[in-house]
Order: structure tokens, then sequence, then C-alpha cells
């Protein structure tokens, strides 16, 4: 299989993040791409270099505010003498105005993102353009003829909805590897989100399109981020309605209860009769995982990949999370096995 990778991904590390009423080194450091590409290389998958595209590209699926805000962020930053991490302290909550956004940086920081484990770091924009061009080539490759494709893509994307930025993630990447699919003719795309948590942008930004299916399984958002999507009683709006479906888990879900609820989004993605196929690849799902709490060990990877595969679809698969950094490398290389 092609791996879209760039070692653009290194300029975005260095940042903090609040986990647990403390500010700790983000988990989600460059490491983690490190390995992925190690145990690639080592399985034999070729590496090519993403393609340049515009960052027009970005305003298929993301608001003109939130592009022009992470392109900028951090040398507005930098212009009021600061360094370092860029850290939201106030947000738009309830009974709060959301109708205009703040001039100051701190204000317009607050308004675009939804969490404060987010970090940009000098380098974010680079990086998160770089990975999102890895996205937009993987599924070039498809549309050109490819059986599978995998774009490597750190930081990751699936909570970065239409206009913010959360969860370590600042573009949607597999979003837009769906919105290149569509643009280059192919009528229905099915985007599967095996993540452990709920792909909560990407759900925002097809929730009223009956073009694509998107099928998320993660932890509930009862006790697990991002919280406040993610139940199953969200079915998409408009002509979206049904075309969204939500299989929350409880903490602690094996392979047994995983397997079951992988096997209704799949069925679910043959009715769609999709035309393609887009993964969110999360690996956190694993036992070991530092920030989830899901049950599955690492030979339950391979058994995803085979699943995924047996569809028989054009596929994208595209890099979310994963942060037990050691052993991702092993856990990605699983489910890639099985597109051979």
């Amino acid at each position: 299989m092609k791996v879209v990778h760039s070692p653009l991904h290194r300029r975005h590390q260095g940042g903090l993040e609040l986990h647990r009423a403390e500010l700790v080194p983000s988990f989600e450091c460059p490491e983690r791409a490190d390995y992925i590409r190690d145990a690639l290389a080592e399985a034999g998958h070729a590496f090519v270099e993403p393609r340049r595209y515009d960052p027009g590209v970005l305003l298929g699926v993301h608001e003109a505010g939130l592009v022009d805000f992470l392109r900028t962020a951090y040398a507005r930053w930098q212009a009021e003498g600061r360094g370092g991490s860029m850290l939201p302290s106030g947000f738009p909550a309830r009974g709060l105005r959301r109708d205009r956004v703040p001039e100051g940086i701190n204000g317009a920081m607050g308004y675009y993102a939804f969490d404060a484990g987010s970090p940009i770091v000098e380098g974010t924009w680079e990086a998160a353009f770089a990975a999102a061009q890895c996205a937009l080539t993987a599924a070039e490759l498809v549309a050109e003829g490819e059986r599978a494709a995998y774009a490597l893509c750190r930081p990751p994307g699936h909570h970065a909805a239409r206009g913010s930025y959360g969860g370590y993630c600042y573009l949607n990447h597999a979003a837009l590897a769906v919105q290149r699919l569509r643009d280059r003719g192919i009528g229905r795309v099915a985007l599967v989100d095996v993540d452990y948590h709920h792909g909560n942008g990407s759900q925002d930004i097809f929730w009223e399109r009956s073009d694509v299916l998107f099928v998320s399984i993660h932890g509930t958002p009862d006790t697990e981020y991002p919280y406040f999507l993610g139940y199953a009683d969200e079915r998409g709006a408009g002509a979206g309605e049904g075309f969204t479906l939500n299989l929350p888990l409880p903490r602690g879900t094996g392979w047994d209860g995983y397997a079951q609820a992988l096997d209704v989004a799949l069925q679910a993605v043959s009715d769609f009769d999709a035309g393609a196929l887009v993964v969110s690849l999360g690996v956190d799902t694993y036992e070991g995982d530092p920030i989830s709490a899901f049950r599955l060990d690492a030979g339950c990877f391979p058994m995803i990949g085979a699943r995924l595969a047996a569809l028989g679809l054009p596929t994208v698969l595209v890099q979310e999370g994963g942060y037990a950094v050691a052993e991702i490398g092993t856990n990605v290389a699983g489910v890639l096995g099985a597109f051979k």
C-alpha cells in the first residue's frame, strides 16, 4: 500500500495541554508518527510525498474564519511578545455571545477552540496543512485507481469541525479526503471512524448531507471525551437525516462487544451502497492506551483491517489517534496489512 507522509509533522511539537487539572506535555507527540513510519517501512509499504494544494481546498469542509485563524494565530501571538504554547482561557458557553469573533487573539482563540488540550505552537499550521495534503493525496491515489492508500497524518483531524478545533485536531483530514473523492466523481462515500473518541468534527461537517454516510464506534460520551456529541440518537438532520450512525460503547469494552458494533457499522456501509470508503483510523482502542479505556489487544487490529477490507471498496485510511506510542506502529501495520 502507498503511504503518504510528510516530515513537516515535526513542526508541531513542544506543546502543553490541560489534562485533569494539570498542564502536561501533549500526549500527541512526534514520536507517534515515527513509530508508525518505521513499522510500515519494515512491513514493505511504499512511501510517497504529498502533492501540493492551495489552502483554498480547505474551504470545502471548513469555514474561512477557522482557516484564517489557524493560519495567522501564532504570528498574532508573537506580535504580542509571547511564545511557547497557545491555549485558550475562555469559551463562548451557554449564556455568552457566539455571533461575533473577538478582535484580540485570546478571545479569538477561545471562540475557535473547544478545549484547552490542543496547543498551537509556531509550527502547528505548517504541520496541520501538510497533514491535510497527505489526506488529499491519498484520496487522489484512490480516485486514480489504487485499491487503498494510507495518509500518515499528524496532528490528527477528526475532532476539527467546520468552524472549530480541539482534541489535538486543527483541520479535518478525513473529511477533506471524503470531499476530494466526491469532487472526483464518486457519488456516495462512507466515512467510518474507529478511533476511541467520537469524531464530532466529521459529524458536524456531514450532518446535513445525504451523499456521505458517517459512522462512528467510540467510547460513550457519558464518560468519554468529547462528551457533548456521539450519542446514539444523533442521526443527522435535513437531507442528512439517517446518514449519521453512532455506536457508543462503555469503558472496558473488549473484542466481542467491539466486533458486534463493527459488524453493525459495516452493514450500514453496505446498505448505503457507497462507491468508496474513508476510515478515520484511530488505534487508541488498544488496551494499553493512556487516555482511552477499551480492551483490544494487538491481535484485534488485523481483524479490524480484515473486516474493513472485506467491503471491497476503494479505501482511504487516515491516521487519527493512538497514544500508546511504542505500540502504535504495530497496531497500524496490523490494520493496513489486510489491504495488501
